[in-house]
């Protein structure tokens, strides 16, 4: 039986899973990112959606993965968090 971190490896030699792989990477990325800041800046999700004029359940749903955010969703996010967004591309 091979193991996760075997399984993982041969899958990564894939260059169509490495591909799906990388946008997963970087959607759980930004969800802990989010999460982070949010824990940072010591408040609740209720607390945070107040900041923003939204509600607790939309928090939950963008920190669970379950939305895709804009820009100018991340940047509020940011902003009501004591944080600035910055974006960045490099090349592959």
């Amino acid at each position: 039986m091979k193991t996760l971190k075997e399984l993982k490896q041969k899958y990564l030699n894939d260059p169509e899973f490495q591909k799906h792989y990388k946008q997963a990477d970087l959607e759980y990325t930004i969800i802990e990112m989010l999460i982070r800041t949010r824990i940072q800046a010591k408040l609740s999700q209720t607390e945070l959606a107040k900041r923003m004029a939204t509600t607790q359940s939309a928090i939950a749903r963008l920190e669970a993965g379950r939305v895709s955010p804009s820009i100018a969703t991340l940047r509020r996010y940011a902003e009501a968090t004591g944080f600035e967004l910055r974006v960045d591309m490099t090349p592959l």
